[in-house]
């Protein structure tokens, strides 16, 4: 089953979705296995194809990456925001409180999402040179972004959260992954969306990030 959608609307409609998950339907095994054929066409860094998708679906192991998700959240932390993040973050009214209460719904309601994907990929960057952390991240990053989109093709919602990274390793352990050859690099809550009509985010205008021959 496929949405009659275009190319270009599946690129210009694929939203990390949060409140409208759907909490009531399980996710069919093929359609996971579907996304993640697709996945795996996309382009790979000398074609190592180090790309691993681990699926959660179990209702105890859902419940325990429910739990690690919402100790990490309390954990996490980034750089400070510029001036700049804060102006382009804040360009259209409403889009941050709108993505602050859809953050919280998705923390009040993890442990109800039915399936778990968590992009993996071999070789850890920590501490790496520049190149080595382009390589390894531009080979999972394409792929997830393929998973996402052919989900949502298929009337399935993601969001491409990394709130487990403070505990990682923890992660790694209740799933039986070898931590210090593998990276978890997201966790992405799946499940069929409560509707299927998605509008084009509002965004800052082209001017300010397309550049022609110099900076």
């Amino acid at each position: 089953m496929t949405l009659d959608l275009t190319a270009d609307e599946v690129l210009s409609t694929t939203r990390a979705v949060r409140k409208r998950l759907d909490f009531t339907r399980p996710v069919p095994r093929h359609l996971i296995e579907e996304c993640v054929d697709l996945a795996t066409q996309a382009p790979t860094g000398r074609n190592r194809q180090r790309w691993h998708f681990l699926v959660v679906t179990g209702k105890a192991q859902r419940a325990a990456v429910a739990g690690i998700f919402r100790r990490a959240v309390q954990l996490a932390s980034g750089r400070p925001l510029t001036d700049k993040d804060l102006r382009r973050m804040t360009a259209h009214p409403g889009s941050m409180r709108r993505i602050g209460e859809g953050a919280q719904y998705l923390y009040d309601n993890i442990h109800r999402v039915p399936a778990f994907v968590i992009p993996a990929v071999e070789g850890r960057t920590d501490h790496a040179p520049v190149l080595d952390q382009a390589m390894t991240w531009g080979s999972i990053l394409p792929a997830v972004w393929s998973f996402m989109l052919a989900a949502r093709n298929r009337g399935l919602g993601t969001v491409w959260t990394t709130a487990h990274a403070p505990l990682e390793k923890e992660l790694a352990a209740t799933l039986g992954v070898p931590h210090d050859e593998v990276m978890l690099a997201a966790l992405v809550p799946l499940a069929f969306t409560l509707g299927t009509e998605f509008r084009p985010a509002p965004r800052i205008d082209r001017r300010e990030v397309l550049h022609w021959d110099r900076w």
